[in-house]
């Protein structure tokens, strides 16, 4: 009896996760990708260190997933956080759970997690090409192959995971759209989700580089209604504001229901503005015959004193025993609710991933197979699925992937 064969289009998380999964099952797979080596966009994650998964439990996953949610159940049941890390241990990946329930590999090395995968491509015999695949091939409404730059390749069926349109140099450029369109899937307009935001404020440019941790962030809407609330890290840039905190809050916005946003930041949220006045009156007193500008070292990082006190409309040169209770209170509403605006997002190649892609109900979520055209699949971030920051997203690669590497053909094997 000859084996089914099977193609996978993307060699990303979800696409290698379906290939192993599939070629466990006896399949003969053939991956391919148009990038000379897997898991390009898999080096990068996790500033390098790769966020691999979430350590936690199901309720917890599907509360950090706002888009389409209910889609997952299954796969996220067939594939959980703990199942993500088995696989990786087992394949001699060490890792440990960091604060937010993390998952990072112990070395804090991307490379780890994606020469795991590769030697797991290499023991179950998987045919790696490097290609790019232009069309389907497609007879009496079935998927029977693929059409690259280079030639075709025929199977008994195709599983699409070539991401979203968010970092295009890594290969995710939004071509799997134009193959899911071929099979007669409907595309939810991609936009950004976890991407930076560019603020209307210049001098946010002086604090280009600054990294905050333990500081709380609050988003507001046009009608001031709070819609985002979060502890923990960010980062200043020359265009606006970036980091762990911003991405997951960028993930909240939606420009159609609101185009004006602002950004509140607690720059001290351990202390209560009395605990901070008298923290702020003790460091004055300590300094009380310098000049406020230099005074303010212990309070705060170098690079956020100028600004600080600009935004305080203190005189920097003012000595510290000459600051009236009104100047004083005006610097600490400075540092509980420091203020900026919303401009715009930054283009969508700079989004870690990308929202919208194929409906979700137009795939069958119990396999991840189409339910427009036979002998085509689904993983990842092609699908209009998406979660916030900590490693949600890549389960949902391997999670999706997974499930479809281990449904495809599943009948006829």
């Amino acid at each position: 009896m000859t084996s089914k064969s099977i193609i996978v289009v993307g060699a990303g998380a979800s696409g290698c996760m379906a290939a192993i999964t599939a070629a466990k099952r006896g399949l003969v797979v053939t991956l391919i990708d148009r990038n000379p080596k897997i898991g390009r966009k898999l080096l990068i994650t996790g500033k390098g260190r790769c966020n691999v998964t979430n350590n936690c439990d199901t309720d917890t996953l599907m509360a950090s997933v706002p888009t389409n949610s209910r889609f997952l159940y299954s796969a996220f049941a067939a594939f959980s956080p703990q199942d993500t890390m088995a696989f990786f241990e087992q394949c001699g990946v060490p890792l440990k759970t960091e604060r937010g329930n993390r998952v990072f590999p112990v070395s804090d090395k991307s490379m780890d997690i994606i020469d795991a995968l590769f030697r797991q491509i290499l023991k179950y015999n998987i045919k790696l090409v490097n290609d790019s695949v232009t069309d389907l091939i497609i007879e009496n409404n079935t998927v029977t192959g693929v059409v690259t730059e280079n030639g075709k390749y025929t199977s008994d069926a195709v599983i699409i995971c070539c991401g979203g349109c968010s970092y295009p140099q890594t290969g995710s450029d939004g071509y799997g759209y134009t193959l899911a369109s071929q099979a007669g899937h409907t595309i939810t307009q991609p936009v950004p989700s976890l991407i930076p935001v560019e603020v209307n404020e210049k001098w946010c440019a002086e604090l280009q580089g600054l990294s905050l941790k333990n500081v709380s962030l609050k988003v507001y809407n046009n009608k001031n209604k709070e819609i985002y609330s979060d502890f923990g890290e960010m980062l200043f840039t020359h265009f606006g504001l970036s980091g762990p905190m911003v991405l997951s809050a960028s993930s909240h916005m939606d420009l159609k229901k609101s185009p004006e946003y602002s950004f509140v930041i607690d720059l001290k949220p351990a202390l209560s503005d009395e605990q901070l006045d008298r923290r702020i009156i003790g460091d004055f007193e300590k300094y009380r015959n310098k000049d406020l500008i230099n005074s303010l070292g212990d309070l705060l990082p170098k690079k956020m004193i100028p600004v600080s006190v600009m935004l305080s409309g203190i005189d920097p040169h003012k000595k510290c025993n000459e600051i009236t209770k009104t100047e004083r209170l005006s610097l600490l509403g400075t540092i509980k609710k420091l203020t900026l605006t919303f401009k715009a997002f930054r283009p969508i190649a700079e989004a870690i991933v990308t929202s919208g892609g194929i409906k979700v109900k137009e795939i069958d979520p119990k396999t991840m197979q189409s339910k427009l055209c036979k002998g085509s699949y689904f993983a990842g971030e092609v699908i209009d699925v998406d979660a916030y920051t900590g490693g949600f997203n890549l389960q949902i690669a391997f999670s999706t992937g997974f499930l479809a590497g281990k449904s495809i053909l599943n009948e006829e094997v």
